[in-house]
This record gives C-alpha cells, structure tokens and sequence, in this order.
C-alpha cells in the first residue's frame, strides 16, 4: 500500500493505493475537511489504505510513504512529543489487525501515483461522497487513428435490417 496526503489551494486531500499480489491496483482518495497539520494528512492517508486493506481481509501488509515522521513512528523509532497521540495509536490498533505489518519510507520520487491521487479530490466540485469506478490508465504505442476499423466495400452495417425494419415495418426476406 502507497499513501500520501496533500495540502493545497482547493483543501486538504489525502490519497491511498492498494495493489494486491497480481497486480490489481485499488485506489481511493478523500478531501478532509477538518483541522489538520502536515502530520495529520498523512496519518490520515495512512489510516484510510489500512482500512482499505482490512476491509479486504488481507493478512499480510507492506505500507509506503515518503513521510518519515509517520513511518518512522509507526516502527517505533521515533517516539512522538503528546504520549497519547490519537492517530499514531490507531495505526498501531489498525496494525494489530494483521498477521504481519510493515513500514517502509519511501522517496517522494517512487510514491508517484499515490502523490498524483490525493490531490484528485480537492478538483471535484461535488458536495458529498462520490465513487468513480474505474480509474484505468493506458499506455498507447502508437496513434489512435492507426486502431480504426474500415468496413469492407459492398458490405450492409451489422444494424442495416434494423433500420430498414423501422423504416418500412417489414421483415428482410
């Protein structure tokens, strides 16, 4: 799972992208609209991949991000300054949830598509909850023009007696 949370002249959006072992990519993305610091965007980026991932009874999670506080509290290598911070004690109840759990941080650079997702939230003008099924991106090599399909000369349309049908309200012979 990649996550990443984003601060932007339209809001605060955060984005979560699950891939599953064959490759299967699930993304989700959300426009918050509460208080928030740096930190909390990502926690909260954070949180929603994980509940993603529970809702999808996967045992065994690898999580990324380009956050170094979250990951690196999240392993418990940093402590944080408040002892009873909310979030990081939710993603170590999410965490618990899971047979095997791990963080790792990431470069910016190789958290691309989750980047690219939180900010898609804050460009929608919608006032509740919204779902955009799918999300495809293609990767085209050559020209669309090239993909066009010619009808053969002296050949009727596959809707030809259709239409004559409803023109003359009579059935071909």
């Amino acid at each position: 799972m990649f996550f990443d949370g984003a601060v932007n002249a339209k809001g605060v959006v955060i984005g979560a992208i699950l891939i599953s072992p064959t490759g299967q990519h699930y993304p989700a993305t959300t426009r918050l609209w509460f208080f928030y610091t740096n930190n909390t965007v990502e926690y909260e980026a954070c949180i929603i991949g994980m509940n993603m991932e529970i809702d999808q009874d996967v045992e065994e999670l690898l999580i990324m991000g380009d956050s170094d506080l979250i990951i690196l509290q999240a392993q418990g290598e940093w402590e944080t300054r408040d002892v009873n911070n909310p979030y990081r004690q939710h993603v170590e109840d999410l965490g618990k949830r899971f047979k095997s759990i791990e963080f790792r941080y990431i470069p910016r650079c190789h958290n691309e598509l989750a980047y690219a997702l939180a900010p898609l939230a804050s460009m929608f003008p919608y006032p509740g909850n919204a779902r955009i099924n799918p999300l495809e991106i293609q990767i085209r090599e050559r020209h669309d023009y090239c993909n066009t399909v010619e009808a053969e000369p002296n050949v009727q349309t596959w809707y030809h007696d259709i239409k004559r049908f409803l023109k003359t309200k009579e059935y071909p012979q």
